[in-house]
């Protein structure tokens, strides 16, 4: 079971104290990798028999860590700082129910939910520690001039990252999930439906889905000053009306960025060679470049 099946699993078990004492740790995470129990009593102001109690039942649950060295100390895993995320979002009436996972990635959880209007979202958890940590400073510029990091704080700034490029571009009509709230290392979007591009066995006009995908990264970088800088058939999801939807912008960049010219022609190179290799349809990478900055039309073959 996925540390995101846990906490929607135990999430409605939980009771306010339970929440205090997962705060508390998540707070002292900041000053130790595992927080003394005199540390969260003293934040969560609980007698110290009640968090006795608590830490028990979250270890339970399988929400927390419990270290024993020269001192007892406990840290959050994966699973508690979802429920605190989980939590955040119904105290803020975005989340009411959750349905099915919509899919495990390397670096993310995605779930279907509702929202308490009853409207279909997509609930991602950004779970940046299932990749190397090294490999994830090296291509994620973000944490990259960050000393001292822990994978839940990458995965909180990977969310934040996330939501904000899709505010920025959701408006100038990319096509992009709509945003609708951030928590901590959870995006709540529009429903995300349809399969990944590198899944697609079948394609009834390729040539015509080429040219929506490369459309939308021309309105990205034109009307949005965005570059994906990640993008391949892996983040490209085909809907079932055969149009397009780009996921996963925590790694995009300014058009200011000193690599702004060299991640859009990777993005593009990605794409072209995914359509060539396996639909035959071929478009040449400088003149993709020269369409996206605005400068001429497109010809694909």
């Amino acid at each position: 079971m996925s540390a995101a099946d846990i906490a929607v699993r135990i999430y409605r078990d939980l009771e306010p104290e339970d929440f205090r004492v997962l705060s508390a740790i998540e707070l002292e995470m900041s000053r130790h990798r595992y927080v003394p129990m005199s540390d969260i009593v003293r934040v969560c102001r609980l007698p110290e028999k009640e968090v006795e109690y608590r830490l028990s039942r979250l270890d339970g649950f399988g929400l927390i860590y419990r270290w024993v060295g020269f001192y007892v100390g406990y840290a959050l895993n994966t699973a508690g700082y979802d429920c605190l995320a989980i939590n955040a979002l119904v105290k803020a009436d975005i989340l009411e129910a959750f349905g099915k996972p919509l899919g495990v990635g390397k670096e993310s959880d995605v779930y279907d939910a509702l929202t308490p209007s009853g409207e279909r979202v997509a609930v991602k958890m950004h779970r940046l520690g299932r990749t190397s940590f090294r490999q994830t400073r090296r291509v994620r510029s973000y944490v990259a001039d960050r000393k001292h990091i822990s994978w839940l704080y990458q995965s909180r700034l990977a969310a934040e990252r996330e939501f904000e490029a899709l505010k920025i571009l959701y408006p100038c009509g990319v096509s992009v999930p709509k945003p609708v709230s951030q928590n901590r290392h959870i995006v709540v979007m529009g429903m995300i439906e349809g399969e990944e591009l590198s899944r697609v066995i079948e394609m009834p006009e390729p040539k015509g889905v080429l040219e929506e995908i490369l459309l939308n990264v021309r309105k990205a970088y034109l009307e949005a000053g965005v570059i994906h800088a990640d993008l391949s058939e892996f983040n490209v999801i085909l809907k079932p009306d055969l149009h397009i939807l780009i996921i996963d912008w925590p790694q995009y960049v300014r058009l200011d960025h000193p690599n702004a010219d060299d991640y859009l022609r990777r993005d593009l190179r990605n794409i072209l060679r995914f359509f060539s290799r396996k639909f035959g349809v071929e478009g040449d990478l400088e003149e993709a470049v020269r369409y996206v900055k605005g400068n001429m039309k497109l010809t694909l073959v």
